[in-house]
């Protein structure tokens, strides 16, 4: 372009001809008058390139195409997959890169020629604010309480802004379907106006009918749906309704490079959840691809375009009347849950929520545990068996429950030192009974209380449930927020501060025991009473006297 404008341009200034511009350029003649002739250099011709190897191969890789347009998504064709069956079946002598660029040029002609327009053809799409959001599931892997455990995270993601609601669950259960939905909409603050886009999920969609987007739904996902007031539009089932919520599939896999590479280490579930509400916050600072606000701006802007939430609140969970079993156990969806020992052959009431079970006896509350995901798990409380381990003292040490509390953290070195020790003392049956009435303390008072109070027993060596219930108070009033992984006390000191009733009437009168108070009180005296005796023995020798003196 640039050696045509300056061929034209001395041609015009100058007046030169053919030949010397030919020669002060350097080209050829023919290539002067072209310039002279159009200020556009001629478009040079790209030569068609042949592939003579690939060529007698390619009607059999169009074959193989044109087959995945009618196989299942998962069983398609790669380019490495043709170009073994290439090799294979063919004997070709053609290289990978060959068959692969190929491949992705003609995949999506094929497509187009057999009428499949719309799987290859995507019609961008506004979102008006306020107005649509899209929904998913994604899995991904923790390290939870040191085990390795797939858990499933639920995406909320409203269409204009991107701003988006992640929550994770142990199960892909309705109950964590409908409760995503809550702590999404009471997160945001309202409901999109228009709809919400889902696949055809089992926890809403009972069945999948032939004409249109018509679907049969759950009830229960029609009660929440009305509830709250939306609509909810459903996908293309397979692979053709992907695209009908892109934003969300992206989204999911988004998010999980982005905040949960590597492996997150957790204890709990709301931990996790926890710092997932810390990471959605850092997204509002990110701007997505060809928008010029953040993903934060757009949302502060399209926040007041919701609709509000109903007055009541949902429950998610789902109610259920289980039977109390002769092991104090309920049967939940393959799993038990321990309650108190005195509902046994009696229906309670539970709720089942995606991450928790709550039971009733009535309006009360007697149990609450973390859902089981596991095929016949347990989740079993010792609190619940005490009452009859007191009369069946022998049943403890080997009882499930006892290995439950272990291997949680319920039952503390501290209380095992406890056990042991009080055995050894009072007996088996005793020693644990003291054992069990210890246990009983965690009902009024905090863990770290009672395991604070039985540090201090066993610092003075006793064994008695009483002591440790005293030095648990006291160790409550001393500090509400004591906590259970503080380190204990020098052994010197829980001593001096233990009120030991023996040991402060044993105690040599000179000895003083740091932390007890002095003790001012007079010695006790036993005059009074001496002086009694001196009355009644002064009447007595009177009376003698009157009998001598009037004989019979």
């Amino acid at each position: 372009m640039d050696l045509f404008a300056r061929i034209r341009r001395d041609a015009r200034v100058e007046g030169l001809g053919t030949r010397k511009l030919a020669a002060r350029y350097g080209v050829g003649r023919n290539t002067v008058r072209q310039a002279l002739q159009s200020a556009q250099p001629p478009v040079r011709k790209v030569p068609e390139r042949v592939a003579p190897k690939l060529g007698p191969f390619k009607d059999a890789i169009d074959a193989m195409l044109r087959e995945d347009l009618t196989a299942p998504r998962k069983q398609r064709h790669t380019a490495t997959r043709i170009w073994n069956r290439l090799v294979d079946e063919h004997a070709a002598d053609v290289g990978y890169p060959s068959v692969r660029d190929y491949v992705r040029l003609r995949r999506s002609q094929i497509a187009v020629e057999a009428g499949f327009l719309a799987t290859v053809a995507i019609v961008p799409q506004e979102h008006l604010p306020g107005a649509e959001a899209e929904v998913d599931f994604g899995e991904f892997w923790i390290d939870l309480a040191g085990t390795r455990t797939k858990v499933f995270i639920f995406v909320f993601r409203m269409s204009h802004s991107g701003k988006a609601i992640h929550r994770v669950y142990p199960t892909l259960s309705q109950e964590a379907f409908l409760e995503g939905h809550v702590a999404a909409f009471e997160s945001l603050g309202g409901v999109p106006t228009l709809q919400i886009k889902y696949d055809n999920l089992g926890q809403a969609v009972k069945k999948v009918l032939s004409v249109g987007r018509r679907r049969e739904e759950n009830d229960r996902w029609a009660l929440f749906r009305s509830h709250y007031g939306f609509d909810a539009f459903y996908c293309e089932p397979g692979e053709r309704g992907a695209h009908e919520k892109g934003g969300v599939e992206g989204e999911v896999g988004r998010f999980r490079r982005t905040w949960l590479t590597p492996v997150p280490a957790v204890d709990t579930l709301t931990e996790l959840n926890e710092y997932i509400a810390r990471c959605e916050a850092r997204d509002d600072g990110r701007r997505i691809t060809g928008r010029l606000a953040t993903v934060g701006q757009a949302w502060e802007y399209e926040r007041s375009m919701l609709g509000p939430l109903p007055a009541d609140r949902f429950e998610p969970g789902q109610p259920l009347s289980p039977m109390v079993d002769h092991s104090a156990l309920v049967t939940i969806r393959q799993a038990k849950y321990s309650v108190p020992a005195s509902l046994i052959g009696r229906r309670v009431r539970a709720l089942l929520r995606a991450s928790e079970v709550l039971i009733f006896d009535g309006r009360r509350l007697v149990a609450r545990h973390e859902r089981v995901a596991i095929r016949n798990g347990q989740a079993v409380l010792l609190d619940h068996y005490l009452e009859v381990l007191r009369i069946k003292p022998g049943a403890l040490s080997g009882s499930t429950v006892l290995a439950h509390a272990r291997a949680t953290g319920a039952f503390t070195p501290e209380h095992e030192a406890f056990w042991e020790a009080s055995r050894r003392v009072n007996g088996d049956a005793a020693g644990t009974r003291e054992l069990l009435d210890v246990l009983l303390l965690h009902r009024h008072l905090p863990a770290s209380a009672v395991v604070a109070g039985i540090r201090a027993a066993l610092s003075v060596g006793s064994v008695l449930a009483e002591v440790v219930a005293v030095e648990a108070r006291r160790a409550a009033a001393a500090d509400p927020n004591i906590r259970a992984e503080a380190a204990p006390a020098p052994v010197g000191a829980a001593a001096a501060n233990v009120v030991s009733l023996t040991q402060r009437r044993l105690m040599d009168p000179l000895a003083v025991i740091a932390g007890l108070p002095p003790d001012r009180r007079p010695t006790p005296s036993v005059a009074a009473y001496d002086e009694l005796l001196k009355r009644r023995a002064a009447k007595d020798a009177a009376s003698d006297s009157n009998e001598g003196a009037h004989p019979a």
